[in-house]
């Protein structure tokens, strides 16, 4: 099937990310905010009344996350009963003993010391410690070892290098990055300001991401939409990009005291904005590669979003905790509890909700909105960023079809369509 046609599929995609993105909140604030099921293990439960125990304990069982475990089997199930594929392996041997099994560990080792490293800087260790830095350090030179066995010994390597000698291939990765990063700023960080700073339920702060995750679905279904109707890609992301800027550069609006409608309205740029850019920047990468390196070009695109993903979460923390130790200095009586106040974002929604009413609340309340108001600054510039880079991105035509053995068996409701002249630009479904 040509790119050209592959936008609407896009789309739906992205109305089932949209869908789960606005159920996983919900049901993941139904939980933790009734007694049978908590963020924490039950024995840990009686430690809540101690905010500094709780804070180390919020992260020792997230028990929450067995939920996704029918989810996980239900889709293996289906993609066993649905996902039929042309490939039929002849020599199985052979096919495993040219398989980069070098490559492959590198690369795994790689990745997951490097996130490993993200994931505990600044939460169970400093960024300063070694925990943090020796994984990270180990994972990045790991990195670059794969990246030369991938050039130099790999017969059959996993990642062709070839794939980033195209601009538009690299330039879509950037933006993919970016993607990930600002996304999950915004998954992550946004629900605690509706629960620290305006101090809605778990439940309800979910509700609250609504106009943000609403408007990702209808965008990238229209974007879809007109991408497989005019054959072109480079609009949808450069609109994406002015779009998702303008949208965090307005979260910098965000205070204590913002209304109800204010903050819908100051959600829906950025929705709109991300949901131009999802089916796009994937459209980009597909028609900026050959037929062969298609499948690993997407794989990578896939593998990126996840990285920007985890540096969003991680950079985010940095910057919410910098920013709130100063702001909670600049008030003489918190300025003693300032490093307590400031180690983490999530453990401090939890105080806020246990401490009385009173000025000690209301100016860590204030701190707590200036802070992320930083964090949404550092996701506009990198959308700015993002959009200065997207302007190299070349037009490619979408007209072609995919060669490759890997393809759907099934191509005859599409074959079809060809001979019936319904698709002329179609010339094989491979």
């Amino acid at each position: 099937m040509p790119l050209r046609y592959r936008g609407d599929y896009y789309g739906g995609l992205n109305a089932m990310w949209a869908v789960g993105s606005v159920l996983g909140p919900i049901v993941g604030g139904g939980f933790s905010g009734h007694g049978h099921a908590t963020w924490v293990s039950p024995p840990l439960r009686r430690v809540h009344s101690n905010p500094r125990i709780f804070v180390v304990l919020i992260y020792s069982q997230r028990w929450i996350f067995y939920i996704n475990f029918p989810f996980i089997g239900i889709g293996s199930v289906f993609v066993l009963i649905f996902m039929r594929t042309r490939f039929r392996p002849s020599n199985v041997s052979k096919q495993l003993r040219e398989f980069d099994w070098v490559g492959t560990i590198v690369f795994i080792g790689s990745t997951t010391a490097f996130l490993i490293g993200l994931t505990w800087g600044g939460v169970q260790h400093p960024w300063s410690s070694y925990q943090t830095l020796l994984p990270i350090i180990i994972g990045v030179v790991g990195l670059l070892l794969f990246a030369v066995q991938q050039a130099r010994f790999a017969a059959h390597p996993i990642i062709p290098l070839v794939v980033f000698n195209n601009r538009t291939t690299v330039v879509s990765y950037f933006g993919t990055i970016i993607t990930g990063f600002v996304l999950w700023c915004i998954l992550y960080y946004m629900p605690f300001y509706f629960e620290a700073v305006k101090g809605y339920s778990n439940v309800i702060a979910g509700v609250a991401l609504f106009p943000q995750t609403f408007t990702v679905a209808p965008a990238g279904a229209l974007a879809g939409a007109l991408l497989t109707k005019t054959g072109k890609y480079r609009w949808s992301i450069w609109l994406g990009w002015t779009l998702g800027t303008l949208g965090l550069g307005l979260f910098c609006v965000l205070d204590v005291h913002t209304s109800i409608p204010s903050w819908i309205f100051l959600n829906l740029v950025s929705g709109v904005g991300l949901g131009f850019l999802f089916p796009a920047i994937a459209t980009a990468i597909q028609a900026s590669v050959a037929s062969e390196h298609v499948a690993i070009a997407i794989a990578i695109f896939s593998f990126f979003r996840s990285v920007g993903q985890a540096l969003g979460v991680a950079i985010g923390g940095v910057v919410f905790q910098n920013r709130m130790l100063a702001n909670v200095r600049s008030y003489p009586s918190l300025a003693s509890s300032a490093a307590f106040y400031s180690q983490d974002a999530v453990g401090l929604v939890e105080i806020l909700r246990r401490m009385p009413e009173g000025d000690v609340k209301r100016d860590l309340t204030q701190a707590y909105a200036d802070s992320l108001r930083i964090v949404w600054a550092v996701c506009c510039a990198l959308g700015g960023v993002a959009f200065l880079v997207s302007l190299f991105t070349r037009h490619h035509d979408l007209a072609g079809a995919l060669e490759t053995k890997h393809g759907i068996d099934d191509n005859k409701s599409v074959l079809k369509g060809v001979e019936d002249g319904k698709n002329p630009d179609v010339k094989s479904s491979n």
